[in-house]
């Protein structure tokens, strides 16, 4: 049983890939933190991700990359086709690219990966069904009211708590604005293997956009994203009607019955829909991402379209340089003799300097990327196709050569 009323040096907000990471990253430089899961299990919502190169940077400096790389496949390859026309679009060898040598890309099973970083923080890390209500202040005292009705003071909060996020809320952040997008998501298993290549399989325009990748040998996770409309309307009501729809519209289009054969094999509770959500770009220029011992990291800071599959890998490089900031703000040498709750709140700023324009960029390039890709407009289709593709796909190999950098003293 919770104690009513507790007090804790650090709090964080939410057990995801933001939360974890930077639990684990202050651990690693020997500072305690608390974190605060209103699930009473991890949560594993979307069932995978991509995770480029950046992210196995991020995962690197958190000790767990070489774990997840011997769960899942490296992909070798990407091709994009035209869903419309069948036209191959694009086609990348991810053996040979990338300007600081090959690619690392693998589709990572959210809940493995999850797993992989409770583990290694110390026992009683992670507090579950713990969801914070409202935010009070006390001097430099955060007081938290959870929905249990017990109360936590904390000398640093980070909300980690998502795109719904309360902390964000407290901060002032702009409201996550509706991309006129949703996406439905699923993960098929072949408990005797699937026998399918590690490699990314993408459809664009058409009025949707469609992919799949291997996970390992046995899950293959695939996304669908398009325009809801009043032709549309009820297919989200149950994960059958769901995937009846996924199918009806690939079935329609140019798309190789082995890929539709994925979707088909998926259980029903392995279907995901939601509507895509992300936070305007242009309000996190000026926007407070860190006030006093108070910050935001992950979907709580940057949510953002999954076009460019960055979200997981950027709440990572949260993780990693927010841990480093904190981490050193509290157990390095200040030159200048400052108080700790002064050394906390130039640390934390420090980390929203680093983050701000990541974000910012990442956004907006996301969102870009899905309005192209998507778009069934035959202007923009015959443009996408003939002209842009390789500047997309230069884009995002640029964003996946980030370096967050290390947690090393």
């Amino acid at each position: 049983m919770q104690p009513k009323d507790a007090a804790e040096d650090i709090v964080i907000a939410g057990a995801g890939l933001a939360g974890l990471a930077a639990a684990l990253g202050l651990h690693r430089k020997g500072v305690r933190s608390l974190v605060l899961e209103s699930s009473p299990s991890l949560r594993a919502s979307g069932f995978a991700f991509t995770t480029w190169k950046n992210a196995f940077r991020a995962l690197d400096a958190l000790g767990v990359g070489d774990k997840i790389r011997e769960q899942h496949l490296q992909a070798r390859a990407l091709r994009v086709v035209a869903s419309a026309t069948g036209e191959i679009v694009r086609e990348a060898d991810f053996t040979k690219q990338g300007k600081r040598g090959p690619l690392e890309i693998r589709c990572v099973r959210r809940d493995l990966l999850l797993q992989a970083l409770e583990e290694e923080l110390p026992k009683g890390a992670i507090r579950y069904s713990s969801k914070i209500v409202s935010i009070e202040e006390d001097g430099n005292i955060k007081i938290l009211q959870l929905a249990d009705g017990s109360v936590l003071r904390a000398k640093v909060l980070i909300g980690c708590d998502g795109i719904n996020s309360v902390v964000a809320k407290w901060l002032g952040l702009a409201k996550p604005s509706y991309s006129g997008r949703s996406a439905a998501r699923g993960l098929a298993h072949y408990p005797d293997g699937h026998g399918f290549e590690p490699k990314f399989l993408q459809f664009v325009g058409h009025g949707f956009r469609s992919g799949m990748l291997p996970c390992n040998e046995t899950d293959i996770y695939w996304f669908f994203t398009w325009t809801p409309s009043e032709h549309y309307k009820g297919v989200d009501e149950s994960a059958s009607k769901m995937k009846q729809f996924v199918l009806d519209k690939l079935r329609g289009s140019k798309v190789p019955e082995e890929a539709l054969a994925v979707i088909d094999k998926s259980e029903m509770s392995d279907v995901l829909a939601a509507p895509l959500r992300f936070r305007p770009p242009l309000s996190l220029v000026t926007a407070s991402i860190s006030k006093g011992n108070v910050c935001v990291a992950g979907d709580a800071l940057h949510p953002m379209t999954p076009d460019l599959g960055q979200g997981g890998c950027s709440a990572l490089e949260d993780g990693v340089v927010l841990a480093r900031c904190l981490g050193e703000a509290l157990v390095g040498k200040d030159a200048m003799g400052r108080a700790e709750s002064d050394r906390v709140e130039a640390g934390l700023r420090e980390y929203a300097r680093i983050r701000r324009w990541r974000s910012v960029e990442l956004i907006a390039t996301a969102y870009t990327v899905g309005f192209i890709q998507q778009s069934d407009n035959a202007i923009v289709s015959f443009l996408r196709d003939k002209f842009l593709s390789g500047v997309l796909a230069g884009r995002l190999l640029k964003m996946a050569e980030y370096d967050c950098g290390t947690l090393s003293n």
